[in-house]
């Protein structure tokens, strides 16, 4: 099928880059000698993760239980379900495990150790657990010098649970402003989760996993002694947020939308395209950074970026399209109906919004593959 005849607004995902960016952070992480945990929270179809697995069952992390019965339902069994856990999900983990997953779950408080290891022992299931680290300030987690880590380690190990290990998640290199930043980040994320397990060693716990992961710390990580693992997932599409931290190019950005030009306001240097808001998602993740994407960039549909021209407002269905401020170019003729492609912010946020993704491979809409949402 020829993408300009694609009813809008659809989600396009051109496999090549695809699979370029697959290749890329495969061969990055086999040089450190470190294997890759695929984190689907991004994909949430088989289709798309599965390239980046490293085996048909696995691994990988999930961030709801929807993940993990969907991803077990096509035969994947090693899963990390990398949210908090609570207590009105416990029933539904033991459900999987019993079915056959090797699910673990993550917490980071005394209180939590206490009710899963009740929960564990009740069911005659050891249920597997990693305690989540702090690493940068940035969310969840408990600081590697905490004596409640090994609180947590020894009751944990003491009542029925499996203490498996540690992982932590360096959010805060989403804020960095330069690649040397993002590098330290890396080392910081690496450092803090192996002084964690060190601790819990030293006190005769075992601790076999120690789980470090986001796509900035994977792309720009010099070294990971004492880690077994990396977990990230938006490296697989990209987007704009990545793009200005310097972790990709614009054209390696997998993920787009496809609009129609649906009208104009030539005094207010507008162009109205038919994705807004419910198609794009309301993420503005690169308001924060040095150059500002509004709510996405513009490419033709042949995915060639136009110069200067973003998604600068949107409503529910309708997009306004203008030139970025201070430019001094003319806005382009596109006439009505013009196929447009717009590079996202944030392919997890955006990704969201679709029920399936049009599959790009040597110019024509080759295929589509179901994805989901929800919880």
């Amino acid at each position: 099928m020829d993408p300009r005849t694609l009813e809008t607004p659809r989600l396009l995902l051109d496999e090549s880059r695809m699979l370029a960016n697959v290749e890329r952070m495969r061969a990055h992480l086999h040089g450190l000698g470190v294997p890759l945990r695929l984190h689907v929270k991004t994909a949430k179809c088989i289709d798309a993760a599965r390239p980046a697995m490293a085996r048909p069952e696995g691994p990988i992390a999930v961030s709801t239980l929807k993940e993990a019965e969907y991803f077990f339902d096509h035969g994947v069994t090693d899963i990390l379900y990398a949210v908090g856990i609570t207590p009105n999900k416990l029933d539904h983990v033991l459900d999987l495990r019993r079915r056959g997953v090797r699910l673990a779950v993550v917490l980071d408080s005394l209180d939590a150790a206490r009710l899963v290891a009740e929960k564990a022992r009740a069911a005659h299931d050891p249920v597997d657990v990693l305690v989540e680290i702090d690493c940068d300030g940035h969310r969840s987690g408990v600081k590697p010098e905490a004596p409640r880590l090994l609180d947590i380690g020894r009751h944990l190990h003491e009542h029925g649970a499996t203490l498996r290990g540690v992982m932590t998640h360096a959010g805060a290199s989403y804020d960095c402003r330069t690649t040397d930043a993002i590098r330290a980040m890396a080392e910081q994320e690496r450092a803090a989760a192996v002084r964690a397990a060190r601790r819990l060693r030293m006190i005769g716990l075992r601790c076999p996993v120690v789980s470090v992961g986001s796509t900035p710390t994977a792309t720009f990580a010099a070294e990971l002694t004492g880690v077994t693992e990396v977990r990230a997932g938006v490296f697989v599409f990209f987007d704009l947020v990545m793009a200005g931290l310097g972790v990709c190019r614009l054209d390696d950005i997998a993920l787009s939308v496809v609009t129609s030009v649906i009208g104009h306001q030539p005094e207010k240097g507008w162009i109205i395209v038919d994705a807004g808001w419910m198609a794009m998602s309301r993420d503005r993740g690169t308001a924060g950074q040095a150059i500002d994407q509004g709510y996405g960039v513009v490419c033709d549909i042949a995915g060639r970026v136009i110069d200067d021209l973003t998604m600068v407002a949107a409503n529910q269905e309708h997009g306004i399209l203008a030139r970025r401020r201070g430019s001094t170019r003319p806005l382009p003729d596109l006439p009505l109906g013009t196929l447009l492609r717009i590079l996202p912010n944030h392919a997890c946020a955006t990704g969201a919004q679709f029920d399936r993704y049009h599959v790009l491979r040597d110019g024509k809409v080759a295929d589509v593959w179901a994805r989901f949402t929800g919880w």
